[in-house]
């Protein structure tokens, strides 16, 4: 690593060299430059060079590598691009701004690709025909600010840099990459995903407070911390990036947070999500691709939404720009011999054959209101737009910005309202209230496997209907003492489903009652040729639907979808509150305690069935591994017991 003028940056653009320039600190600009490769998959990202020595890599890696986890997508062939680095140089940040360009660069023909009022439209769709019919708890649809551009790539480049770092602050990674016929430039507030010594961390941000005129404040901000529909938004994405963690970490991940993630316009709600492992880091980015923060939960059917209701293709955006970059130390510690620096491709301007693209989406949930979701996006797109000057700069909220930001430097700065909103008591007592709703299972360090369990020496099959909360199941029931394997709803065989100490059968999305599905088909198949051999059976959410109907058990759509919804309810006899993530239910008559030989525990009032329990079967409509169930475990331990209870007698 060496240092190198300014001046420097200037010259990359007449070189016509590929080149990136990262801004990860408040001090340097890290300048990347090197020889450009596109690949076909994660795998072929190449780490080292023709002689197995390791080298640096910068990929860009667009929406529709999720092909390779077998998902669908708009196909537009963007190509997995990866600046192979030879040389690298860091250059102060002051002095480099000083030198960047700053001629505005005149855009034409600009505006959104969507009206608004077609997009509220969009959101009205989803809501009513996605989460309405139980395809899913939240979904990410876009839309794209365009113009056109009429200047060299490379100096509008440069130019966009230096606004961006002059205008926004609070960005995870500022950067600009230029390569042959494509340039990003962008503000990302949100690191996806890292690994560093072996140490996975994964940064989910959702929840976004647009800042009134003039910046925010304490009272502006309380409002939005006591949104129900901001905290549930939140705590959605944290259980879609913990069931990544689950996956790809030994110890599944412990979230801490939250915190505010406060930037020039817009200010953030994050959690952060650590655990350890020793996966290569392209097999850590394939695992986690891509966040459900601009995709939606469950992973593989929000892929689907959006290719239902986006009609063009992504591109880069809510991909990831992932840098690798060699271990000093990895052969000595036995494991991946680069770390990764991977964070989400939002807040990006892209510019191809002199047209500007700026993709923005917004967090669809069932409260969501269809214009305050437009207006989301407009907030969205406003940091990279008035850095750039397609749209009015807030003055007074950069000067508000620019105050909080020397509050911080400063530590002779007076205590007052220009700090940080973080440091507000009022704040800060009111972001830590949120954790009193969640899971300690995932907020406390948990006991290493090795520590045994109730269920020792037991195992189990968890069948996947295409959620992952299996991953989080998994994980907690070996952490109850079972070996667990993973097998995916199409690849389980009728011998898997006859041989199984315990099978369970999972959670997915979808109308239970569908006929014409091969997944629901066979979830169906699982569980029926389970209970008809009487051996154990634990089904969650999908599958205690599907249990219920074996009963003779009406099922119905809810009035309202309990899409991370927190419930304490009555599950035989005892109080636990879960959470749920369901839009059908089983319902009996009130009052109802037993059909057949379930013994079924329901909602007094309702009808609604919870769970149900009888020889060699138990199971639940509610998520035990959710963040939202802070009886989980407990209650995951007694209906496993339940299921066993024949082989145990």
């Amino acid at each position: 690593m060496t240092d190198a003028g300014p001046a420097a940056l200037i010259e990359l653009a007449a070189r016509g060299i590929p080149f990136a320039l990262l801004a990860r600190d408040a001090a340097t600009i890290e300048v990347l430059t090197g020889d450009v490769v596109d690949v076909d998959l994660l795998a072929d990202i190449p780490l080292t060079d023709a002689d197995g020595a390791a080298q640096e890599v910068l990929a860009l890696v667009p929406f529709r590598q999720v092909r390779e986890r077998g998902f669908v997508c708009h196909d537009d062939g963007a190509p997995l691009r990866c600046l192979i680095v030879r040389d690298r140089t860091v250059i102060d940040r002051d002095a480099a701004i000083a030198q960047l360009p700053t001629a505005p660069i005149p855009l034409t023909d600009a505006g959104f690709d969507i009206a608004d009022d077609d997009y509220a439209a969009i959101v009205r769709r989803v809501i009513a025909d996605e989460i309405g019919l139980g395809e899913g708890a939240n979904f990410v649809i876009r839309r794209d600010f365009t113009a056109g551009v009429d200047a060299d790539a490379a100096t509008a480049a440069l130019t966009w840099f230096r606004a961006l770092l002059e205008h926004e602050r609070g960005a995870y990674w500022t950067f600009a990459v230029v390569t042959p016929g494509h340039v990003a430039v962008g503000a990302s507030p949100e690191a996806h995903v890292s690994a560093r010594d072996g140490v996975v961390t994964m940064n989910p941000i959702s929840g976004t407070f647009r800042h009134p005129p003039g910046g925010a404040t304490v009272e502006t901000l309380t409002e939005f911390l006591e949104s129900t529909k901001e905290t549930e938004e939140l705590f959605m994405v944290v259980d879609e990036e913990l069931k990544m963690m689950s996956a790809v970490c030994s110890d599944g991940g412990r979230i801490t947070g939250p915190r505010l993630k406060e930037m020039s316009r817009l200010t953030h709600t994050e959690y952060v999500l650590r655990g350890r492992s020793r996966l290569d880091p392209r097999d850590i980015l394939r695992e986690t691709m891509f966040a459900p923060t601009v995709t939606g939960s469950p992973m593989q059917n929000a892929c689907t939404v959006i290719t239902r209701h986006e009609t063009t293709p992504r591109g880069y955006y809510s991909g990831v720009a992932a840098l690798f970059t060699p271990r000093t130390d990895a052969i000595l510690a036995g494991e991946s011999t680069h770390d990764l620096d991977a964070p989400i491709l939002i807040r990006t301007a892209y510019l191809v054959d002199g047209r500007l693209r700026v993709p923005v989406g917004a967090t669809l949930v069932r409260h969501s209101d269809p214009y305050g979701e437009v207006s989301e996006t407009h907030g969205k797109a406003a940091g990279v737009l008035g850095a750039i000057g397609a749209v009015p700069r807030d003055g007074r909220a950069e000067l508000a910005g620019a105050a909080i930001d020397a509050a911080t430097i400063d530590e002779d700065a007076p205590s007052d309202d220009r700090r940080p909103l973080a440091d507000d008591a009022e704040i800060a007592t009111l972001l830590a209230s949120r954790n009193a709703r969640l899971a300690a299972f995932w907020l406390n360090p948990q006991e290493p496997l090795t520590a045994g369990g109730p269920f020792q020496g037991r195992s189990a099959i968890v069948v996947d209907a295409e959620d992952r909360f299996t991953t989080m199941l998994a994980h907690q029931l070996r952490h109850l003492g079972l070996d667990v394997r993973i097998v995916s709803w199409s690849d389980i065989t009728d011998a898997q489903i006859d041989d199984a100490e315990l099978i369970v059968s999972g959670p997915g999305p979808g109308d239970p009652r569908e006929r014409g599905s091969a997944r629901m088909q066979r979830m169906r198949e699982v569980v029926a040729r389970r209970r008809d051999s009487g051996r154990p059976l634990l089904a969650v959410c999908l599958s205690h639907q599907i249990l219920a109907r074996t009963f003779g058990i009406e099922l119905a759509p809810l009035e309202a979808p309990h899409q991370g919804l927190q419930k304490t309810i009555d599950i035989f006899g005892v109080p636990a509150s879960i959470g749920f993530y369901n839009t059908f239910t089983a319902r009996v008559p009130a009052g109802t305690t037993s059909v057949g030989e379930a013994e079924v525990a329901a909602d007094p009032v309702s009808g609604d069935v919870y769970a149900l329990r009888g020889p060699g079967f138990a199971s639940v409509q509610g998520h035990l591994e959710s963040i939202l169930s802070r009886d989980g475990m407990t209650t995951l331990e007694r209906l496993v017991s339940a299921a066993l209870s024949p082989v145990d007698a």
